[in-house]
């Protein structure tokens, strides 16, 4: 007799190939209930270490709304009597370009 793994586990391999033949319909519905509740388990965090000391392990996140600020007065026009609030008047003779 061979001591190679691959003659070693021959037997095993015969068992799993005569169980699949066997019961190979009944396995694979044990399997698919069996994966769901595993599957939920990875989801919740089964995989993840766990740290040494205690956290809370709810976060929860602050939202806060403001109301929209009123937007900022707008820059005075050039040119434009602050006190009057109007145009300067086409009779001015103070004008800069003046020919």
């Amino acid at each position: 007799m061979n001591s190679h793994p691959v003659y070693l586990l021959k037997p095993v391999f015969r068992f799993l190939d005569r169980m699949i033949h066997d019961h190979g319909d009944v396995l694979y519905i044990v399997l698919v209930y069996v994966s769901i509740p595993l599957i939920v388990w990875i989801l919740n965090g089964g995989l993840r270490r766990k740290s040494s000391r205690q956290t809370s392990g709810v976060t929860v996140p602050i939202i806060v709304i403001r109301p929209p600020s009123p937007p900022p007065p707008l820059p005075p026009v050039i040119g434009e009597s602050p006190e009057r609030g109007q145009w300067p008047s086409d009779d001015d003779d103070s004008s800069s370009f003046a020919a």
